[in-house]
């Protein structure tokens, strides 16, 4: 039985690595919903209707668990795919907590970039709400960036001049920790590197999704020891093309998490 790992196109990839890190012994299934990424830009009912149609495609193969490896996705159907389905459901958020709790001593800002779609989320304003008792969380939507990546395109001059547009209206100075609130925004992070003050951290919300992936598995007596990190790539539009993209994209971020 697999784990399976769900998004709009590339981005899972890199909940999918962090999990792979931790989990050596599971196989596992990743779907990319390619006949409609991205999802941050589109209709809130439009993407709940994809992302049943996702699930129901991913409940054909054996699968034991579900990481809905999207922030996006995450912020409006968690609820009712837990209710809809029979094995555990895992949901992603912004890493807002922690930022929260690694900037409260020192007093910086954080800016959480993300989908327009995220952003405008009950969920995630309800995240901050609770979470941000300094009031020191900022967002900023980068709307193009999936788009970018699921181009592979990483050329860092092209995507630091992106970024130091996307960032004119900030002074970096008064941030201390850069939250990525979009699965494909880790693919950017040596380029984020290079372009942001030292001081500056870049979290993203995939180990804290994997770690609650394994206290599930853990608590229901699903973990596996006899898996051997298979990988079962599906794109929905069942494209062989898209699938060498996919294996490229996961030997790069591989190679970027070392």
């Amino acid at each position: 039985m697999r784990i399976a790992f769900f998004d709009s196109g590339l981005g899972g990839l890199t909940v999918l690595t962090a999990a792979m890190k931790k989990l050596p012994h599971e196989d596992f299934l990743f779907l990319a919903d390619t006949l409609h990424v991205p999802y941050g830009t589109k209709a809130k009912e439009d993407v709940k209707a994809y992302i049943h149609q996702a699930m129901e495609t991913i409940m054909q193969e054996e699968v034991k668990a579900i990481v809905v490896a999207c922030n996006t996705a995450t912020s409006m159907a968690i609820s009712d795919l837990r209710k809809a389905y029979p094995i555990p459901v895992i949901g992603m958020e912004p890493a807002v907590k922690p930022a929260v709790e690694i900037n409260r001593a020192s007093g910086k800002r954080i800016l959480v970039l993300a989908t327009p779609l995220t952003l405008k989320e009950s969920k995630y304003k309800d995240l901050v709400r609770r979470v941000d008792s300094m009031h020191i969380v900022d967002s900023l939507p980068l709307p193009e960036l999936v788009e970018h990546c699921e181009a592979l395109n990483f050329d860092p001059e092209i995507m630091t001049a992106y970024f130091t547009k996307k960032f004119e209206a900030f002074d970096l100075n008064e941030y201390g920790t850069i939250v990525l609130g979009c699965t494909h925004y880790p693919f950017y992070k040596r380029i984020l590197s290079d372009l942001l003050p030292d001081h500056i951290r870049i979290i993203d919300g995939s180990e804290g999704t994997v770690n609650r992936l394994i206290q599930v598995l853990r608590d229901q007596d699903l973990l596996s020891s006899s898996g051997s990190q298979d990988v079962k790539l599906l794109n929905s539009s069942q494209s062989a093309e898209y699938t060498q993209k996919m294996e490229k994209a996961l030997s790069l971020y591989r190679e970027i998490e070392g």
